[in-house]
């Protein structure tokens, strides 16, 4: 698992931004290769927290360190699941990540701890602490389609996340069930992920098109979704 902290900077754009961004920003960028052709891909998540929701009311407080745990797959297949710990530090984000079977993600969900326990990786066992100890439990699915670019000078990824929707009271990734719209009025969510330092004609791009940076949280805008919360209404 690397230490490695990422700069991580998100914006909320329109339809027609989203398209002229991706004219301007191709020639210095090249497509992520895993997208498929189409060039975009869908992701699934099962998101986590503690009896307290301490993941989702740190984000709305804008606590400078926090975490969130949660379980993603893609295009809905089994074949690659994948265990996320997220961790964000002041401006730096890193991801614990570890692939998981289906047996496990079955036991996560339901909050059994001895099959984590028993196969020894420290994040499995971080997760049964947390379930036995703070009660986590799923709470929300996060589901979007994703179109990714990639530049292996300063390890730069910019996502442009859209169709963005809640798997509701479903909390099962393999259950055929309906999603509602997140509330974001169309918009995309646009990610900027970096190492050390963004190319100078990325920059200039950004800043070119007035870009003002957001908390776009999907996992916060997916929440409001369930009204299980009086700040949900406020």
């Amino acid at each position: 698992m690397s230490e490695l902290y990422r700069h991580e900077l998100k914006y909320f754009i329109g339809e027609p931004q989203r398209h002229i961004l991706r004219q301007r920003l191709r020639p210095f960028l090249r497509t992520d290769p895993n997208a498929g052709p189409t060039g975009a891909y869908r992701i699934s998540s099962l998101y986590f927290d503690d009896v307290a929701d301490s993941a989702l009311y740190e984000k709305l407080a804008g606590l400078q360190h926090r975490q969130k745990i949660r379980i993603r797959i893609y295009e809905g297949q089994p074949d690659t699941i994948l265990l996320e710990k997220k961790i964000k530090v002041g401006e730096g984000v890193r991801k614990e990540r570890l692939r998981i079977s289906r047996e496990l993600y079955e036991a996560i969900r339901a909050g059994e701890t001895t099959p984590l326990l028993e196969n020894g990786h420290p994040l499995l066992e971080e997760v049964a602490w947390q379930i036995t100890n703070q009660l986590l439990r799923p709470k929300v699915i996060v589901d979007y389609l994703r179109e990714a670019y990639v530049c292996a000078l300063g390890n730069v990824r910019i996502t442009f996340d859209r169709d963005l929707r809640s798997g509701l009271t479903n909390l099962d990734l393999f259950r055929p069930a309906p999603f509602a719209p997140a509330p974001v009025d169309g918009m995309t969510i646009l990610e900027v992920k970096y190492d050390e330092f963004l190319p100078r004609p990325v920059q200039d791009l950004l800043q070119a098109d007035g870009l003002m940076r957001q908390a776009a949280s999907k996992y916060v805008l997916c929440r409001t979704m369930t009204k299980t919360a009086l700040w949900e209404d406020q």
